[in-house]
């Protein structure tokens, strides 16, 4: 009789395995128990290999991070939300705070959540503008205590983080447009992080809007630094500025993240093919035109219309949506962002 072959991923001990493998179908029956199995694994796996305990404390910390974090968004999964960066010290009656307060309002309004780090400054006026069960907080832990704004301290969903690089991820992984005000480091370094994983395809497009000073012309500078230099220079691609915008008003900038959802709803790759679903079909015309107008980024087959496929079967509220398919290149996400705005251009 042919031996059993050792599962791909495993702690490399057959009895072990065998226990853990019954220890978690006991708990998580379902499609989701491999991945269970596979987080338990790597539990055991740095005990069995002597993680050091410093090391230990990093993997232990971010997880549990990431389970609450996971746990305390998922109630509010089906509210469009929108991440707002800028900086802790703009003052209470500063032009930026009251853009910032009025750009919460606009779209907490429109039905969307405001996420920030909830911080002072521009994080405290977003929120204020959203109001307390329109906001979610993500802090971070300080040596010299960043205490939550007003607004958000003290809620449920004020979630606190020892690690810069978790709380990274759910200011992003929740959110479906980034709205980015004047500020120091820190929202430079979220700025160009976002920008990044867009260039990269390590996150699906979504619009990044930087909402300007007019006394102090901040994101003017910023671009002419990106134009001139980096695109001067050859270190980014021309049609790497589409994976941003500059506009002069919080009300233009609420109408940019509304806009890129006019038809345009959410992509996935599926084998080969890069899926778009849409709010409503497109034209054969309209097909044709995208197909001429991006040949450059599409593979054989141009762009076509498809239907829901099984590997979308897990999230049933897209169903009825309509959907297309094209075999992208995954390089030019630049062009791939302006295959979204052709979209929601038409009509």
């Amino acid at each position: 009789m042919k031996a059993k072959e050792t599962p791909h991923y495993s702690t490399g001990r057959p009895e072990l395995d065998a226990q853990l493998e019954e220890l978690v179908r006991s708990v998580c029956p379902g499609q989701e128990k491999e991945y269970v199995l596979q987080i338990a694994t790597s539990a055991l796996k740095l005990g069995l290999e002597k993680a050091k305990r410093g090391d230990l404390k990093i993997a232990n910390t971010a997880l549990k991070e990431m389970r609450f974090a996971f746990k305390m968004f998922t109630p509010y999964r089906q509210v469009p939300k929108v991440t707002v960066f800028g900086s802790a010290r703009t003052e209470p009656g500063q032009p930026d705070y009251q853009r910032a307060e009025e750009l919460g309002r606009r779209m907490a309004e429109a039905g969307w959540m405001v996420v920030t780090g909830a911080g002072s400054g521009i994080m405290g006026a977003a929120h204020r503008g959203a109001g307390r069960d329109m906001s979610f907080g993500v802090n971070i832990r300080l040596p010299f205590e960043q205490r939550a704004n007003r607004t958000i301290r003290g809620d449920r969903k004020l979630l606190t983080f020892r690690y810069f690089f978790t709380r990274k991820l759910f200011l992003l992984k929740e959110s479906l447009a980034v709205v980015l005000f004047p500020g120091g480091f820190g929202t430079l370094d979220e700025c160009f992080e976002a920008l990044t994983l867009l260039q990269t395809g390590k996150q699906t497009p979504i619009p990044v809007v930087m909402v300007e000073n007019p006394e102090s012309g901040y994101f003017r500078e910023l671009t002419d630094f990106i134009r001139k230099r980096m695109v001067g220079e050859r270190l980014v691609s021309s049609e790497d500025t589409s994976l941003f915008r500059v506009v002069d008003s919080p009300k233009a900038a609420c109408e940019e993240v509304l806009r890129f959802y006019r038809i345009y709803h959410s992509s996935r790759y599926i084998g080969e093919k890069l899926v778009i679903r849409l709010r409503r079909p497109l034209t054969r015309q309209e097909l044709d035109h995208l197909t001429y107008s991006f040949a450059d980024i599409l593979g054989a087959g141009g762009i076509e219309e498809t239907v829901m496929l099984p590997e979308e079967a897990e999230v049933p509220e897209i169903k009825d949506l309509a959907r297309i398919q094209l075999g992208f290149n995954r390089r030019s996400f630049g062009r791939l962002r302006q295959l979204i705005d052709a979209i929601n251009a038409f009509d």
